[in-house]
């Protein structure tokens, strides 16, 4: 895998609102974690820290007609896609102005008026309804693009390789996206999966397939607009497995909170991954192909902390669905 700035012929507005989308998913992430463990935030949070590179790389690659339908940890697919911070953050402390109204939490995010047509905690439980999209976009011959976010863990779901399957066999716009961050919960993958090499599974299907330094945001882009490309023209799907690591632990800050989990990964691995930080690794380039100055940077996550506090202000404001509408929403 080639090193950050392989390639310096992006537009500087291009590459100054990878880093602000980026911050954008850090910063909001790292502000669950206080109300997290003050107890003020009831539905379990799956923290995306660590990932921001792929859902801003993939999701950059995309327009806003396209379809991204995401997981348990898709807090940054949601913001990467256009969502609205304040309606996530309110949706996460579970309140009416919340994306879902309140009712669906961190794990049931949608913002549909941007393309991001939903998440849920059911491992590849998305991956058949992001099919369905692709085959909708075909049939309608709309040029929509299709994306499904899973991690590691979905790779031994079946569901996964019939959607593989049928994808192959009607070439449908869709990108099937695995976020490796080499732990299914607190399952090494070392430790279930006979083939590590993650992509390869796609190519039994006759699909193109490609493994990529998920930290590597220019490098994520990259692979997304190919993908892109080749879904457009009719010659999809395409399969992206994206090497990267979670900061926090599985949900929540940290595994132990509360004594209901065991973060079992070893620090020395938590500390090497930490140095390479998407967001770290990006400054790095920012600062060496003079793009931004450190005052730039400095400005950028002023204004974004700022960003995030305004939405945690709105969410605390808002007020909680009301008991007597338990069932409004509810399909009979």
């Amino acid at each position: 895998m080639r090193s950050l700035g392989g390639n310096v012929d992006y537009p500087k507005n291009l590459l100054v609102s990878f880093y602000r989308q980026m911050l954008r998913i850090r910063l909001c992430e790292e502000a669950f974690v206080e109300p997290i463990l003050a107890g003020e935030v009831h539905c379990p949070c799956h923290l995306y820290s660590g990932e921001e590179a792929v859902a801003v790389g993939v999701c950059a690659a995309l327009t806003e007609e396209d379809y991204v339908f995401g997981n348990h940890r898709s807090h940054g697919h949601y913001l990467a896609k256009g969502g609205s911070m304040q309606g996530m953050v309110a949706e996460i402390f579970c309140r009416e102005m919340g994306c879902s109204r309140g009712r669906g939490g961190s794990m049931h995010l949608i913002a549909p008026e941007v393309g991001m047509l939903g998440a849920a905690p059911i491992v590849a439980g998305t991956i058949s309804l992001t099919l369905g999209a692709a085959l909708a976009s075909t049939i309608r011959k709309d040029g929509r693009v299709a994306v499904t976010f899973f991690g590691d863990g979905a790779t031994g779901e079946g569901v996964l390789y019939e959607c593989m399957n049928f994808a192959a066999l009607k070439k449908l716009p869709i990108i099937f996206v695995c976020e490796n961050n080499y732990y299914a919960t607190h399952m090494p993958i070392r430790e279930c999966r006979v083939e590590r090499e993650i992509h390869e599974i796609a190519r039994p299907f006759g699909i193109e397939s490609r493994q990529i330094d998920g930290n590597d945001v220019l490098q994520v882009y990259d692979a997304g607009l190919q993908a892109v490309e080749k879904c457009r023209s009719g010659n999809g799907p395409v399969f992206l497995e994206c090497l990267t690591y979670r900061f926090r632990g599985h949900v929540g800050p940290d595994d132990n909170v509360q004594g209901s989990h065991t973060d079992i990964r070893p620090r020395e691995e938590i500390d090497l991954w930490r140095e390479k930080d998407p967001i770290k690794q990006f400054e790095n380039y920012l600062t060496v192909q003079r793009i931004m100055t450190q005052e730039e940077m400095n400005t950028a996550r002023e204004e974004v902390t700022r960003e995030v506090t305004d939405a945690h202000g709105f969410a605390r404001r808002s007020p909680s669905p009301r008991v007597e509408e338990l069932e409004r929403y509810v399909f009979a």
